[in-house]
């Protein structure tokens, strides 16, 4: 900045301006929802007691509610349940499509990644609709099976893109080396390869993760009652009985995100230094 004319100082000022004006335009929407979800009365506006500071005008009866609700516990607990599972599915496909599709002899490989990164560009609910008629075949709608499966699906293909970017600097003169001081496949695999990946590999799961916790449209279509998630619980709660309970679920699902946020620009840190 010593060195940094009128003009250059004037044009970086501004383009961080810029940046914290854009910041706050995308984030303020979220970030009101905390102090709401701490109203002691059932509005989803700001009470004269709280613009004011008086403690008689917070509470916590909206995270009692939800952690005494069975129906609330039940959704959070399908959420983790078939997020868990559908992250270790589309993460180890993931990671072998994209250990496939980086080798040079590998034919069609770029079509096939269009194929494989597809449910990125068509819309939510042609795939919802597609998945609901081809697993009502297969007898997968309304099961737990089934919900797992679309929601790996969903999730793939940022394990694959994330795995991909990973693998874009990898100095595969390391596997040479590797194989000419006589190790095994599989001693490469673990020892070279994987750790090299590593960093891409979790922050695909993480995005799989967080695709699959928060998505609604599929699971109406193929999921019944007992498949209920926390999302499609929330979504229902707006349509039927409006109450700060969501506030209370949202604020938790916000502060789930940054700490997901924070694990991915360490290990983007850490990737780097590997590099």
């Amino acid at each position: 900045m010593h060195y940094y004319s009128h003009s250059q100082r004037l044009a970086r000022y501004s383009y961080l301006f810029f940046c914290g004006v854009v910041f706050l335009f995308l984030i303020l929407p979220i970030l009101i929802i905390i102090p709401l979800s701490f109203n002691v009365e059932p509005y989803f506006t700001f009470t004269e007691k709280m613009l004011s500071f008086d403690p008689d005008g917070y509470s916590l009866r909206w995270y009692q509610d939800l952690f005494s609700s069975e129906e609330w516990i039940r959704t959070i607990k399908n959420s983790f349940f078939i997020a868990f599972f559908a992250t270790i599915i589309a993460t180890s496909l993931g990671t072998l499509a994209a250990l496939g599709l980086s080798q040079s002899y590998m034919p069609y490989s770029k079509t096939i990644m269009s194929i494989l990164i597809s449910p990125l560009i068509v819309p939510i609910i042609i795939s919802a609709v597609g998945m609901f008629f081809f697993y009502a075949k297969l007898g997968l709608t309304n099961t737990f099976l089934g919900a797992i499966l679309a929601h790996a699906v969903l999730g793939t293909p940022f394990v694959v893109i994330t795995v991909t970017a990973a693998l874009s600097n990898f100095d595969y003169d390391l596997i040479k080396a590797g194989k000419s001081l006589g190790a095994s496949a599989y001693t490469i695999f673990t020892k070279i390869t994987m750790p090299l990946v590593l960093p891409g590999v979790i922050s695909g799961a993480l995005f799989a993760f967080i695709t699959s916790f928060d998505e609604v449209v599929v699971i109406l279509f193929i999921g019944g009652f007992e498949q209920k998630t926390v999302t499609v619980q929330m979504w229902s709660g707006i349509r039927e009985q409006i109450s700060p309970t969501i506030l209370a679920v949202a604020t938790m699902f916000f502060l789930v995100s940054v700490f997901m946020l924070v694990t991915l620009e360490l290990l983007r840190r850490r990737s780097e230094k590997l590099r």
